[in-house]
């Protein structure tokens, strides 16, 4: 174990309300260096019950309703402290009220910490190849709960097969172009898990998991949340692929959607050939296109005319598990338009939603509301990072993602891109191995 690892550790195990912010699984275009912050007890966090439009300030004890929108108790929040204060969080797939999301069930659908402990870690770079971005044979998964042969073997569930044509049907009458259809998993708790009866043996699990999850599955935007308070307990444990947004000091914004994935090859030849088909498959490409085009739309709601563009288009980006087809759309703010604002008018990402954004928000609410889905999102599918009083702002999208509540009991998101020439099973055999790292982390490797 390292010294960051250490003190991690350490750090879950006594403060209720920490974060851990992981460069260990930089990319040539994302910082290396880890961020490691807790807070004292008169520190403030927020958190955010979306069913019951409550914001809720939690300091000294206390826990005190405070606003109705998530958005702007951050931004006054942010506007009232220092200008060296940064806050850390995430947002819920439900945050907006405007748009159609079912609220969560059991985490907050949003939680913010300002902590006034920080330590910062230089991490040696853990990704698949020197250059960031190469094709290398990936690692073999640690434990894996299925393997990707067994998850292309498996038949799709009643629910998802009835949802995935619910959606082609919309697909056809011409409501929607692309829909990310997703679902959730909830494995059983471990019958072998040990008993916590202290607090701080009961954090102890979700820090463990995340070590082993940073461990098999490294990405740009890992991390991990842990908010142990009464009524709002929340742990995200984070090993996200994808950048929601960064807000640069020079009032840049960008993103970088991620629509379009395949698995890695057993071997070096196959691993090239899956990824050539990801470079060059007309589905893939055209589902890549669309997000590009939404979050185009959506930059020009915030920044100034002439300045969106797409530096990047398509580029292939391989990871541990699987490569994915990435774009970047960047423009520049409009005089006015604060970084929370601006993150709002983003939100969800066009890549967990598809296109047109609201009408097809209204399908997945519909969709995904039937039973065997899971339920709701939750903070999957929204965004988490941070943000700084100064206007600068990091966020990865909320996806390769676990949650708990601490009750022994774990969610994670599952889903993918649908469109008209999408097959059945391989999408379902998508999602499956998506989810394979993920679940493969809950349990210690054996040997």
């Amino acid at each position: 174990m390292t010294a960051a690892h250490e003190v991690f550790a350490a750090v879950a195990r006594e403060h209720p309300r920490c974060v851990w912010l992981d460069g260990g699984g930089a990319r040539q275009w994302s910082g290396r260096r880890s961020l490691l912050g807790w807070l004292e007890p008169s520190d403030v966090s927020l958190t955010y019950s979306a069913a019951r439009r409550e914001v809720t300030r939690h300091a000294d004890g206390r826990a005190e309703v405070v606003g109705s929108d998530i958005w702007s108790a951050l931004t006054d929040e942010l506007a009232a402290g220092a200008p060296a204060d940064q806050w850390f969080g995430y947002f819920g797939y439900a945050c907006r009220p405007d748009l159609p999301a079912v609220p969560s069930e059991d985490l907050p659908d949003a939680v913010w910490m300002r902590p006034s402990r920080l330590r910062v870690f230089d991490d040696e770079v853990r990704g698949q190849s020197s250059d960031f971005g190469g094709v290398a044979t990936p690692p073999k998964s640690r434990n894996p709960r299925f393997t990707g042969d067994s998850a292309a073997a498996a038949s799709p569930p009643p629910a998802y097969a009835t949802a995935f044509e619910q959606v082609q049907e919309q697909l056809r009458a011409g409501n929607t172009y692309e829909t990310n259809l997703t679902y959730r998993l909830t494995p059983a708790p471990d019958p072998s898990d040990r008993d916590t009866p202290t607090e701080g043996e009961r954090r102890q699990v979700p820090a463990e998991v995340y070590l082993r999850l940073r461990d098999i599955n490294p990405a740009p935007y890992a991390g991990f949340l842990q908010h142990d308070m009464p009524g709002a307990e929340a742990w995200l444990l984070s090993s996200s692929p994808e950048r929601y947004a960064l807000v640069t000091a020079e009032r840049t914004i960008e993103t970088r959607p991620i629509k379009g994935t395949t698995q890695r090859g057993s071997t070096p030849e196959e691993d090239e050939q899956s990824a050539e088909r990801l470079r060059t498959d007309p589905k893939f490409r055209s589902e890549n296109l669309m997000i590009v085009d939404l979050l185009r739309n959506d930059l020009s709601l915030v920044c100034e005319p002439g300045t969106v563009e797409v530096p990047e288009l398509m580029a292939v980006e391989s990871y541990a598990s699987v490569h994915q087809l990435v774009s970047t759309v960047r423009g520049r703010l409009r005089d006015g338009v604060g970084t929370v604002e601006a993150l709002r008018a983003l939100f969800p990402a066009g890549s967990m939603t598809g296109a047109p954004k609201l009408r097809t928000m209204q399908i997945i609410e519909a969709v995904e509301a039937a039973p065997g889905l899971g339920g709701p999102r939750g903070a999957y599918a929204g965004a988490f990072g941070w943000i700084a009083a100064d206007g600068r702002a990091d966020l990865g999208v909320v996806i390769r993602a676990l949650t708990t509540t601490g009750d022994g009991r774990w969610t994670l998101g599952t889903g993918g891109g649908i469109t008209v020439r999408s097959d059945l099973a391989e999408e379902y055999a998508e999602t499956r191995w998506k989810a394979e790292r993920l679940l493969s982390a809950l349990h210690p490797a054996d040997g």
